[in-house]
């Protein structure tokens, strides 16, 4: 199996994970605005009246520590998937490109 064939498989092979890692990170980046939205809520409960307060605990609480790590986590995830596939995507240029070169020194030696 030449290295482009094996590069376009693997693209074809980890397009799901990519859109997999890609949709956690939107899930995780979104999420973040829910979690800071019910501390803030529980902060009111417990007596921190203005949004300043709330917003100050809700940073601080390890709940919303825990979610952004989780989606560091995420974007790592993502970031690897896709310079893997660009690391693919490149492999295949090459090989475009010795193919081309090739057919170009074939068509020269004629």
């Amino acid at each position: 199996m030449s290295s482009l064939d094996k590069a376009v498989d693997y693209l074809r092979d980890h397009a799901g994970d990519y859109a997999v890692a890609e949709a956690q990170l939107v899930y995780m980046t979104e999420m973040r605005k829910t979690v800071k939205a019910q501390l803030m809520r529980d902060f009111e409960i417990h007596g921190h009246k203005t949004t300043a307060a709330q917003e100050r605990e809700a940073y601080a609480d390890p709940k919303y520590t825990q979610h952004l790590l989780a989606l560091q986590a995420a974007v790592e995830q993502r970031e690897r998937t896709r310079w893997l596939m660009v690391a693919a995507q490149a492999r295949i240029e090459a090989e475009k490109a010795n193919i081309y070169a090739g057919n170009r020194t074939d068509r020269a030696m004629r």
